[in-house]
């Protein structure tokens, strides 16, 4: 490698035996001047690469020698750099002599360094290199060293000794499992004793905690069961000392082991609980303590996977917590800032123990359910809703709304008592209760819907309409037009429509307020109710609209910026509610506006941009086609929106910076592995907002779309893996199938810019292997129901596009879902078995593998894809997957995948047809057995097959004749075959009696079949099948059938009824037959006596008796 000669000098200079210089390189490599700094690194750098052992033992020297302490805690952090197994893993390049010296001198360093902070990064080097070399046994004097240290006199040696075990644990646990019997005494000792200090007590409780985690069996940790009485006094003991900065520390390691090793606490846990109340009851301890000891509990309360019902089971526990955080809630101050806040949101007066309860009360709800929460919820608040002080009303509304979510369940089971309870609050005199009441129905309205909007609309929209007419207080307004935005969000138009005009005309008066919040909370809601009322709004268009051109237009002050934003918001969604014809003038205008505002300079944090972004695709959604012109304004800053890179900062995860960061609300915080990620939210927002938006334009427009399908493809392709958000997963995988479409139909109308099918080819090609491996990588199960979803129509979209090695892709990758959805079931049934397992667990773990059933049925549509696109040559990938697929016909199996499995065997027996004979013997039998399945759904599915299999199963389904005949009689029979949940697999069974009379006549008595199945038309649920057999009775009548018309044409009454029936019902006939029916009739108007037609006719109901007449007069 060249390097400049001076470069060279200098090199030699700071690695000679002269200690200044290399001392002085140290200390510019902290320097505050960037070009010192740079060129420091250089030469450092430089070190690393052509002499690693000088380096290395330049750095061990000054750590043990140097006289200043910043220049040895900067060796000790560059040791560990240099020692960290990364790309620049400097220990394999060193000499045995090298390795040898570092280790002794590390260990000497230990012994001698006098400052705590640069003790603690000795440490930190030492379990950094030790977690790469003692699994090879290459450090075989460390763990003697350590076990000494802890046997010292000396706390600071004791407490290095338990810092490195306590990452030795973390690193490389299973090197110290050996020493578990000796370890366990070492703890127990140390946690007992009353001559240690507290400081090496809590480097114990964390070397302790490390271990625990780092077992690997439940028998192991059992062993440490002794220990924990001195690990819970640890805690007490510093907080009777005072020592509360201690206590902290203790608790967070508590916190931890609470949310990995739950279980290990449940033999003590009465204790502990009883313990972590008391601190949090505590009013004498500091706020943070106590907010400590309360996440503690909450998170204990979170540990369901691994400690299914376990703190349930605790007498007062729930009762206890629960009072705990409405204590918290009631910390509020009436800060008269609050009354003149600008904002919706400004949140005066709040302490940080208010938001603390607000906060827990959520997870705890969610974490425990309605079962447990509810009983204890209803008691506390009745008692606090009788006290004097506002404080006590205003926490029960919160908690009320903050328990909705996780007990939504429960609670719509009483919702009157919970409606009644809030709305008596909207007569507080108390102006923050009143709006503690409404923001209870908003979030109500959101948690709790539809129920509560169906069942309560005649009191809660008038309370609301009542609210917004409290003049002194526009916080209050403001509020309840947001609630009215939640009301409606989950209200159907026949709801709404009776109070439209009281609450438009409220909003409209707001809307003419003075005060911008009420202004901006009056036009979001009637951008609502819009939306919700749909057709009801076109009576309030000319009213309305005029107002919010106005605000658009003249809305231009920096100030206003969010009242602009959210008019435009208001406009698009009041246009799609009226439709195109109504909003056509109006859009012109509102466009014109916002192409000029696209071409002017925003800043960064604008809203308009992202409300202008969701407005421009809602004008698309009404004007469709119209809109074209448009795209080329609209293209181009939204596909920089989509492009925008995430604003991130990566972290080491235990750095000391991170609270400053916590609370900043536009940063969000993932830990991955030893790394803290904060990520600007406001750029994730847009991002997903964009991606949605181009979403939308490719579904509206469709072959419109084709100008900008290879940009899009280029930006979204990517981001079916961008882990940062969710929302921007979301919609990048809703818009493959979207692209793919518009390419086709493009292609189809000879709009693709003379692109043919090898360009769907090349995009199928592109698209479909990206999901495949963004399926593989997918975390969250109902994104991945979505992307097997938006395969399945992508692999319909391609057709027989696909060549051999995408549908071996497809293959492998359907393997890998059954297989990883099969494990999380196992592993939830694992959780069926812990101790405390409960009825409530069991609710939660059914909801989970309700998921798991929509993965298979999604598997399911892509197989049925697969086989109707190749037929026959895909039947070798289906065999593969047998083994895969048959287990799911086991009664041990739910009714979903019972359903799902019967369904893929229909769809091969219909499109290979002889290819699949060889499946009969195997799957038959299932069939015919799941046709009297308790299910309906499974009947349905196996009845369908069974038809399948007589119209093409031929010589191999002839023996089977028989009992399928009985079993289908058995569901044509039930007494209750004809209620709707019945009805579909009722039409499908009579429909394969229909086609065994068919195609197997020879086998079946026919005399006595054929008049039954006559006796069961005709059907009208499963709209295609009633086509079909309709149109085979159609056939029959034309053929003169004898068994159908019977001796002496005695069915053929019966016969005209269904014909008269079907007719005037529309949907269970083709058109094509509807007309051979009318011309059969006609003929036998001739030939028949005409009492043989009255006695028909006078069976007819007067309207179908009309509507045949005209039939046949036309």
């Amino acid at each position: 490698m060249a390097t400049d000669p001076n470069q060279q000098a200098q090199l030699a200079m700071v690695l000679g035996s002269d200690t200044a210089p290399f001392e002085t390189l140290i200390s510019h490599l902290m320097s505050s001047s960037n070009e010192q700094r740079s060129s420091a690194e250089a030469l450092f750098n430089l070190a690393k690469q052509t002499d690693p052992d000088t380096l290395a033992l330049k750095l061990a020297h000054l750590l043990q020698l140097s006289p200043h302490p910043e220049g040895r805690a900067m060796a000790a952090v560059l040791l560990r750099k240099l020692l960290t197994r990364d790309d620049a893993y400097l220990w394999p390049r060193l000499s045995l002599p090298t390795q040898s010296s570092l280790k002794s001198s590390m260990m000497a360093c230990i012994q001698h360094e006098e400052a705590k902070s640069i003790s603690k990064k000795i440490c930190d080097t030492v379990s950094e290199l030790a977690s790469g070399i003692l699994p090879e046994n290459g450090w075989p004097e460390l763990l003697p060293f350590v076990f000494q240290c802890v046997a010292s006199d000396s706390s600071k040696l004791q407490e290095s000794a338990f810092l490195i075990l306590a990452q030795l644990s973390q690193y490389v646990g299973e090197t110290l499992t050996p020493h578990i019997k000796h370890l366990h005494g070492v703890f127990l000792q140390c946690l007992s004793s009353n001559a240690v200090s507290s400081d090496v007590k809590i480097a114990a409780l964390n070397a302790v905690i490390s271990f625990v985690q780092c077992l690997s069996n439940s028998t192991e940790r059992d062993r440490f069961q002794d220990v924990l009485p001195a690990m819970i006094r640890t805690l007490t003991e510093s907080l009777n000392n005072g020592n509360e900065a201690t206590a902290q520390e203790a608790l967070e390691l508590f916190i931890e082991l609470a949310g990995t090793e739950p279980r290990f606490l449940r033999r003590q846990l009465v204790d502990i609980v009883a313990s972590m109340l008391q601190i949090a009851e505590a009013e004498s301890l500091e706020e943070s303590t106590r907010h400590l000891a309360v996440e503690f509990l909450v998170t204990l309360a979170e540990a369901r996977e691994r400690a299914p019902g376990m703190v349930r089971k605790l007498p007062q526990f729930i009762d206890r917590l629960f009072a705990a955080l409405m204590k918290m809630l009631e910390d509020i101050e009436d800060d008269p800032a609050w009354y003149s806040a600008e904002t919706e949101d400004e949140d005066a007066g709040e302490t940080s123990n208010y938001s603390m309860g607000q906060e827990c009360l959520d997870r705890l709800s969610i974490a425990l359910g309605g079962n447990t929460i509810v009983p204890v919820a209803y008691q506390q608040f009745s008692a606090y809703l009788v006290a004097s002080e506002w404080q006590k009303h205003h926490a029960s509304l919160i908690a009320l709304a903050q328990i909705a979510e996780g007990c939504s369940k429960v609670m719509i089971k009483n919702l009157e008592q919970v409606v009644s309870m809030i709305l008596s609050q909207f007569q507080s005199p108390h102006p923050r209760v009143r709006w503690a009441a409404i923001n209870a129905i908003g979030q109500l309205s959101t948690d709790l819907g539809p129920d509560l909007q169906n069942q309560h609309h005649q009191r809660v929209l008038p309370a609301l309409a009542a609210a917004m007419d409290d003049f002194q207080n526009p916080r209050v307004q403001a509020h309840a037009a947001s609630a009215v935005l939640n009301f409606s969000e989950n209200c159907t138009p026949e709801i709404l429509a009776p109070y439209l005009d009281g609450i438009v005309s409220k909003l409209l008066v707001l809307l003419q307020n003075g005060k911008q919040m009420v202004q901006e909370g009056a036009l979001t809601a009637l951008a609502s109710v819009a939306d919700s009322s749909q057709e009801h709004f076109q009576k309030y268009y000319d009213v309305v609209m005029p107002y919010l051109k106005t605000i658009l237009m003249n809305a231009t002050d920096k100030s206003k910026r969010m009242l602009r934003a959210k008019s435009m918001e208001c406009i698009s969604l009041v246009g799609m509610a009226v439709g195109k014809d109504r909003f056509k003038e109006d859009a012109r205008q509102v466009m014109e506006v916002l192409m000029s505002l696209q071409g002017s300079e925003m800043e960064a944090d604008d809203p308009i941009t992202s409300y202008m972004l969701q407005a421009w695709a809602r004008l698309c959604k009404c004007l469709g086609q119209e809109f074209l012109p448009y795209m080329n304004v609209v293209m181009p800053p939204l596909l920089q929106s989509a492009q925008l890179k995430p604003d991130v900062t990566i972290t080491s995860a235990d750095s000391e910076d991170e609270a400053e960061d916590s609370d900043d609300e536009s940063m969000e915080t993932i830990i991955l592995g030893d790394k803290r990620i904060g990520i600007k939210t406001s750029v994730l927002e847009e991002k997903a907002t964009a991606c949605n938006m181009l979403c939308c334009y490719a579904d509206e427009l469709k072959e419109g779309f084709f100008p900008w399908v290879d940009q899009v493809a280029l930006t979204l392709v990517p981001l079916l893996k961008f882990y940062f958000h969710e929302e921007v997963r979301r919609a990048a995988v809703s818009a493959m199938p979207e692209l793919m479409r518009s390419a086709k139909l493009a292609i189809e109308k000879g709009q693709a810019d003379g692109r043919d099918i090898s360009y769907l080819k090349q995009l199928s090609d592109y698209i479909i292997p990206a999901m495949l491996e963004a399926l593989h990588k997918e975390p969250d199960t109902e994104i991945c129901v979505s992307m097997l979803e938006a395969i399945n129509e992508c692999l319909q979209i391609s057709g027989n596009l696909l060549d051999e090695g995408k549908i071996r892709s497809i293959i492998d990758e359907v393997k890998q879902v059954m297989t990883a959805s099969a494990s999380r079931k196992q592993e939830r049934g694992e959780r069926a078995h812990a101790e405390d397992f409960d009825a409530e667990e069991g609710e939660l773990i059914k909801e989970e593998n309700e998921q798991e059933e929509e993965v298979f049925d999604q598997v399911g549509e892509i197989l049925g894809t697969l086989v109707k696109t190749f037929k026959a040559s895909f039947l070798p990938y289906f065999d593969e997957l047998s083994s895969y697929l048959t287990p799911m016909w086991g009664r041990d199996k739910t009714a979903e995948e019972r359903r799902i499995a019967i369904c893929i065997f229909d769809d091969v027996a219909e499109q290979c047809r002889d290819a699949a004979f060889k499946y009969y013997d195997t799957y038959l039998p299932f069939v015919l057995e799941a046709c009297n399945d308790e299910s309906a759904d499974v009947r349905q599915a196996a009845v369908y097959g069974l038809g399948v299999c007589a119209e093409f199963g031929g010589s191999v389904f002839k023996p089977l004749v028989g009992e399928a005949l009985s079993r289908l009689n058995v569901v044509i029979q039930h007494p209750n075959a004809r209620q709707s949940e019945n009805a579909m697999a009722y039409d499908n069974a009579v429909s394969a009696v229909g086609k065994i009379c068919q195609f197997h006549r020879d086998s079946i008595d026919s005399s006595q079949v054929l008049p039954a199945w006559l006796n069961c038309l005709p059907i009208s649920n499963d709209v295609m099948e009633a086509k079909v057999v309709h149109d085979q009775l159609c056939s029959m009548v034309e053929r003169q059938d004898v068994d159908l018309l019977g001796p002496n044409n005695q069915y053929l009454p019966k016969i005209l009824t269904v014909f008269a029936e079907v007719l005037t019902r529309k949907d269970v006939v083709t058109e094509e037959t509807a007309g051979r029916m009318v011309n059969i009739i006609r003929q036998l108007q001739q030939t028949l006596p005409q009492s043989a037609l009255a006695s028909v006719w006078s069976s007819l109901k007067p309207e179908q008796q009309l509507a045949l007449q005209s039939m046949l007069s036309s």
